[in-house]
């Protein structure tokens, strides 16, 4: 019974470091694996975004180039990105020609002719609009980023600062300095809520809009500035938020009355 005993346990003893090897290998293996995920995933990611771009250009300008002016006429593969230089050198040339007063005057003649269109005039005026705010280098939209109490007092969201509401808008909100906000949603960010808050209701925070993004796009799991300066960072804005809410309440009672 004793030798038995000693047999088991030399058996066991033999096989600990052979199942703590077997361990440790496929330990290894599996940080090696998702090491290179890490580093290939957005990379792959990448490379398929700016693909699929190019691709949908080409596809767009492609049917406007004659056939005997595109590259793969002459060579044996399609080469992909020419519509894209096609459309840059267009987009430039066109933006050149408009510089000059032939070219105002011809846009002028346009836009009006787009005005007289009962549909056409408010798509086309709403779309110009909104390219000149986005590409526009004096406009401040979406350039700051604040919090809002919201859903439900004591919690907060991420919202981005717009334009001030038009002298029409302005007139018919309540008496204060409203500023024109949008709450994208997680994780698809292009939809949300549209609303007009009072500025000394919102708490402005010190990131940049791609942080921000970065921030619903990843539902929080990816922090901007990790570290012991953000937390720093976010325990300020917690007490700044604080204190706008301290505010607010004291507030109440007078309103009331």
């Amino acid at each position: 019974m004793a030798d038995t005993d000693r047999q088991t346990g030399t058996r066991a003893t033999a096989d600990t470091p052979a199942a703590a090897s077997h361990t440790g290998v496929a330990g290894r293996i599996r940080n090696y694996f998702l090491t290179g995920l890490v580093v290939a995933g957005p990379l792959a990611i990448t490379a398929w975004l700016i693909g699929s771009i190019i691709t949908w250009v080409d596809d767009l300008v492609r049917p406007l180039i004659p056939p005997a002016y595109r590259p793969e006429s002459y060579m044996p593969w399609p080469v992909p990105g020419t519509g894209l230089i096609i459309a840059f050198v267009a987009l430039t040339l066109l933006g050149f020609l408009t510089a000059n007063l032939v070219g105002r005057t011809l846009v002028g003649w346009g836009e009006a002719l787009l005005g007289r269109m009962p549909i056409v005039r408010p798509i086309y005026r709403t779309m110009k609009q909104i390219f000149e705010t986005l590409f526009s280098k004096t406009g401040s939209s979406f350039r700051k980023v604040a919090l809002v109490e919201f859903p439900a007092p004591g919690m907060w969201s991420i919202v981005f600062l717009s334009q001030p509401p038009s002298g029409e808008v302005a007139g018919k909100l309540p008496q204060g300095d409203h500023v024109s906000v949008f709450m994208p949603c997680t994780p698809n960010p292009t939809t949300g809520f549209f609303f007009f808050v009072r500025r000394d209701e919102l708490v402005e925070l010190d990131i940049s809009v791609e942080h921000a993004m970065t921030l619903l796009i990843s539902a929080g799991m990816v922090q901007p500035d990790a570290g012991e300066p953000a937390q720093k960072k976010l325990a300020a804005l917690a007490a700044t938020a604080r204190a706008s809410q301290a505010a607010r309440d004291s507030r109440a009672p007078e309103s009331v009355a």
